[in-house]
């Protein structure tokens, strides 16, 4: 059994769009929230973000979901292409769905939802505060931080490690290197790019499959910023990435492009990673989102679901804070999650990344393209799978005890 323990004051390690979210939804329950983050701003990486059914609920509960939609787009369809360009197969995106997707990058997500944390009461933001090291009791949990005027130490009844894959929050819960699972081999560059697809008839988002030059393009902006997320050889230096990028445009993209043809925003190597913490709750602390499980890009399931981490743990906070049930929901919050990432996000984005590189069995992907026709001639069949991401949400409700 569990205890009954007060949810008055929330510290959040990160202000990135899972802290912040989550710092909403609590402070619209009247939870103080005080964040903490070790940069002086919010990330300005225009990252690609596509928000899912499942993420796009929460966008809702937390009341910013209109904001999103006037600065964001609903992306038309996916679809995968072979490198000429030539069409294999497709999904129509639904608008006659509960909270249908909708694309917004990262960057200017994160500026919306930091005006709307601010503007509710008992916030703050902590800049320029980076937590070196943790402690917790049976009254509190703590984070010691360095502050631009020394080092503090900042008290709450528990502690959220939003705080992305480098988390110090699980290092210093499960140590520095104790991050189960793998790196693929795998390298990605993610960039970002003013280039006209839609004059080769791409849609909004595409997955060109190759063994070699494989890539993802799709558009995240209204002007015509497009992320575009391709393969180069394993084991270079980012240097080496970063200078061979003409020439993999120049060979990969449609039209075969110079640079006087595009306006590149920026480049990112990134390896991938599959891993998942042995643990989403030790104590007063716990863990979401990139903190607490990583996956491949390929798909959104990383940033879906690390907003489904933040759906069930405000969940579960407000239920222990309101009375409804003692703190072993927080045990069930870290099962619940590990187990969605196991079952679900794990397999579906590997899959995904599969399917692009050709690296799974010729008979899974022709399965996968007959799909793909079938809901073009099966309505109802369409209408559950542009759902599909659903199963990641959990109604805790049948968890609580009183």
């Amino acid at each position: 059994m569990g205890k009954q323990t007060p949810v008055n004051k929330v510290i959040i390690v990160g202000a990135g769009p899972s802290g912040l979210l989550l710092g909403i939804l609590l402070a619209k329950e009247g939870v103080k929230v005080q964040i903490v983050e070790a940069s002086d701003e919010l990330d300005k990486n225009p990252r690609a973000a596509h928000y899912a059914p499942s993420a796009v609920y929460d966008l809702d509960r937390a009341g910013v979901l209109d904001d999103v939609k006037a600065q964001g787009i609903h992306p038309d369809a996916v679809c995968w292409r072979h490198p000429d360009g030539s069409f294999i197969a497709g999904i129509r995106n639904r608008m006659d769905i509960d909270h249908p997707m909708v694309c917004l990058p990262l960057d200017k997500l994160d500026i919306l939802l930091l005006e709307h944390f601010l503007r509710a009461p008992n916030t703050e933001v902590l800049w320029e505060h980076k937590v070196v090291s943790i402690e917790q009791d049976e009254n509190e949990a703590r984070v010691n931080v360095e502050t631009p005027t020394g080092k503090q130490t900042f008290a709450a009844d528990y502690v959220v490690g939003c705080d992305g894959a480098n988390s110090q929050i699980r290092r210093s819960l499960f140590g520095d290197w104790n991050y189960p699972g793998e790196t693929l081999q795998k390298q990605i560059i993610a960039t970002n790019v003013y280039y006209d697809f839609h004059k080769f008839g791409y849609w909004d988002s595409n997955f060109i499959i190759d063994e070699k030059d494989w890539y993802m393009a799709a558009r995240i902006t209204d002007d015509g910023l497009w992320r575009v997320t391709y393969g180069d050889d394993w084991g270079l230096s980012n240097e080496e990435y970063l200078k061979r990028q003409p020439e993999r445009f120049e060979k990969i993209l449609p039209g075969n492009p110079k640079p006087g043809d595009y306006k590149l925003v920026s480049a990112s190597p990134y390896k991938l990673h599959q891993r998942c913490a042995e643990s989403f709750r030790v104590g007063r602390f716990l863990l979401a989102a990139d903190a607490a499980h990583l996956c491949n890009p390929f798909g959104g399931l990383g940033l879906t679901g690390g907003i489904a981490d933040v759906g069930s743990l405000y969940d579960a906070l407000v239920a222990l804070r309101n009375g409804k049930t003692d703190d072993s929901i927080l045990d069930k919050y870290s099962e619940v999650r590990r187990e969605k990432w196991a079952k679900i996000i794990d397999p579906m984005s590997r899959a995904n990344f599969k399917r692009v590189c050709l690296d799974e069995a010729e008979s899974d992907r022709n399965e996968f393209w007959a799909l793909c026709k079938k809901m073009e001639e099966d309505d109802e069949l369409a209408r559950q799978m542009a759902q599909g991401t659903n199963v990641l949400r959990e109604d805790f409700r049948e968890y609580l005890t009183a």
